[in-house]
């Protein structure tokens, strides 16, 4: 984790960087794909899986190793060909992978973040989930395994794999000609992405779309049919902890008030969006029936409040980058506490970005807890003699905060009593 965790201090930034350069070109080009609220989501969506990743949240089911101590049938050492088999075996793992959470009720809830977003852009790609806490997609390497693929290769690959996805979610890259037969590219996805009843689950490859063309699953995007993004239900929040476990809640209110027992115990398994015909009935949703209707999710916000969820989501970002750089020096209780105060950070802003009523009152306990951290003896004595940069920098955002919380809070009650 601490390798995961260096190279995380990097490319964080870079993508934050090149999501800058994306936006400034949309304004140059008169062209904008994002907006403030939806990127802002995006990035937090990012760090909560930074944060599930690095602390080791993941429930592992079944491994890499162990499948290849158990099935491997040839002993290759790590050379080039070696490394291209890999990627291949990796690309066709992720494709399935992928099909698995698109097609299957339960297996939905871990994916849904990533769609969740009603545009399309570079933040996109940082919509990652909070919610796949069960390590399983190891058995999609079953080929890999076979083959007798080194477990460091696999490690090394996995998170490279990745990193090559970010690119093609944006829509300023055209068609790309003789790629497009082989190469996912930002068309491509820009489908994937799409609710028109056409482009619904096609294009699942994570780089080659080979995969799909064999596989019956794609699509070619068609001039005639602009793409709508988003999901059929929508999710209706920012908040990306709301929405990672947003579908699962509503297949436990399923289960819980369907009067079958057969359904309490298969609807988990069903397609995606199934639901048991009395409970649909007793307790309807709101579905998107035609794209052309669809109104996006903007709830109207003051600047003032603009400005302080961009300070709260820079002071979050920033302890992030200070966690990764300093995470071999956390034991796994600093590692755990201080990962619990980014994430209350991000789901107090978020509950503010929903204007939630009650979001005001949690960002003032969140930053009594966020000084209290830095400030009982155990923790303080930690800090300032490990990262006294750390310490002093938490003592002054989370002071900062509080009393700029309290501030915007009364302004825009002032606001809601002078309107009424």
């Amino acid at each position: 984790m601490e390798v995961y965790a260096n190279v995380l201090l990097w490319v964080v930034p870079i993508f934050i960087l090149l999501i800058l350069i994306e936006i400034i070109y949309g304004q140059i080009k008169k062209k904008q794909t994002h907006s403030f609220m939806d990127t802002l989501s995006s990035l937090s969506s990012g760090m909560t899986n930074i944060l599930k990743d690095t602390l080791g949240l993941v429930v592992v089911i079944i491994s890499y190793p162990y499948l290849l101590g158990k099935l491997s049938i040839f002993n290759i050492e790590n050379t080039f060909i070696v490394y291209i088999a890999a990627f291949i075996c990796v690309d066709f793992s992720g494709y399935w992978s992928h099909r698995l959470n698109h097609k299957i009720n339960l297996f939905w809830n871990q994916h849904i973040i990533h769609h969740s977003s009603e545009e399309f852009n570079l933040a996109c790609a940082l919509r990652q989930s909070f919610s796949d806490l069960l390590g399983y997609t190891a058995l999609f390497l079953i080929p890999a395994a076979v083959l007798g693929v080194p477990t460091d290769v696999i490690t090394l690959l996995a998170p490279l794999h990745l990193f090559g996805q970010f690119w093609y979610h944006t829509q300023h890259i055209g068609k790309l000609g003789i790629l497009e037969y082989f190469l996912v590219t930002p068309s491509q996805h820009r489908v994937h992405h799409a609710i028109n009843p056409i482009y619904i689950d096609k294009n699942l490859a994570p780089i080659f779309c080979v995969w799909d063309r064999c596989f019956g699953t794609f699509q070619e995007e068609l001039e005639d049919e602009p793409p709508v993004y988003g999901v059929l239900k929508p999710v209706r929040t920012w908040n990306p902890l709301l929405i990672n476990f947003q579908h699962l809640w509503g297949l436990i209110f399923d289960a819980w008030h369907t009067r079958s027992i057969r359904e309490k115990l298969t609807l988990w398994w069903q397609p995606t969006g199934y639901r048991p015909e009395d409970v649909k009935k007793r307790f309807p949703r709101n579905i998107i029936t035609s794209v052309n209707e669809m109104e996006k999710y903007n709830p109207k916000s003051e600047s003032s409040m603009k400005g302080w969820v961009m300070f709260q989501w820079l002071g979050t970002t920033f302890m992030l980058l200070l966690f990764l750089a300093n995470y071999p020096s956390f034991g796994n209780l600093q590692a755990l506490l201080f990962g619990g105060v980014i994430m209350l950070s991000i789901f107090g802003y978020t509950s503010v970005m929903d204007q939630q009523s009650w979001a005001f009152n949690f960002e003032l306990v969140r930053n009594l807890i966020g000084l209290l951290f830095f400030i009982i003896p155990s923790q303080n004595v930690f800090y300032l003699s490990t990262m006294p940069w750390l310490f002093y920098f938490g003592l002054a955002y989370f002071s900062l905060s509080l009393l700029s919380c309290s501030i915007i809070d009364k302004r825009l009650k002032i606001k809601l009593v002078n309107e009424g």
